[in-house]
């Protein structure tokens, strides 16, 4: 079972037993797969102070996906990437080893051999994983100790595009990468140049790095990006500038 959170189709044979997790855009649903309802999860997310307060929501949501501890789960999308993530990061934020296929459904060749449905449910772990999560209130708190990663556009970062916010701009001293620039087309980029775009933005690896969009999958495709990049300490500000932008006590730039 790999410990990378980024494989290739390549290497999917390799990995031992695996389940293959496809997250749609819309309403496809591709041959051999099990397909998140992502449109609910986003919604009930938005719905909490953090995104996963409700753990037995998340708990019944991930069992009805015959996930386990003992195999490993491959999330793809339609190749944009950020969906994948999205679901990779809840996955392991819950305790549950999972990686994203790099570049989505059209790397995909032949489908690997899966593992058996598992019978055991997992109990979720909130928190256990790699990448970690940080509300508003412990984000407010934190700064300017903590290393925060905007990876939303340049308009949405100096606030010509407000997203229909109330409030445009950006977090006090965060670091801006737009999101695209972490791939190569479909891919992400190597681990080199990862490490080599957040060393050029001020990352220096001393403090927590929060990464942030509009309201998470972007947020979460960077936390995939930093930990591929050899970032010891990544958090995902899940709500992210919507959240933010919405609480008048925040501060903006």
């Amino acid at each position: 079972m790999t410990a990378s959170p980024i494989v290739n189709s390549a290497d999917l044979t390799n990995l031992g037993p695996l389940r293959l997790l496809y997250v749609p855009t819309a309403d496809e649903h591709p041959a051999g797969m099990v397909v998140v309802p992502i449109r609910d999860w986003i919604a009930t997310a938005r719905q909490s102070e953090t995104g996963f307060d409700d753990v037995a929501y998340w708990q019944e949501q991930i069992a009805q996906l015959d996930l386990a501890r003992d195999v490993l789960t491959v999330v793809l999308d339609d190749g944009s990437m950020t969906e994948a993530a999205r679901v990779w990061f809840i996955l392991q934020y819950f305790g549950l080893p999972a990686a994203v296929l790099n570049g989505g459904l059209p790397e995909m060749g032949t489908l690997p051999a899966q593992a058996t449905p598992s019978t055991n449910i997992p109990n979720l772990r909130p928190g256990v994983g790699a990448v970690r999560l940080m509300g508003r209130h412990e984000l407010k708190s934190a700064l300017p100790s903590v290393q925060v990663l905007d990876v939303r556009t340049a308009a949405e970062f100096g606030g010509e595009d407000q997203k229909g916010n109330p409030r445009g701009g950006h977090l006090p001293g965060a670091a801006h990468l737009d999101h695209r620039s972490l791939l190569d087309g479909r891919r992400l980029r190597p681990a080199s140049e990862l490490a080599q775009m957040m060393a050029d933005a001020g990352f220096d690896g001393g403090s927590p790095v929060i990464t942030h969009c509009q309201g998470g999958g972007r947020a979460a495709l960077a936390a995939l990006a930093a930990i591929t990049a050899g970032q010891a300490d990544v958090r995902v500000y899940y709500l992210s500038f919507g959240d933010w932008a919405a609480d008048e006590s925040c501060p903006l730039q």
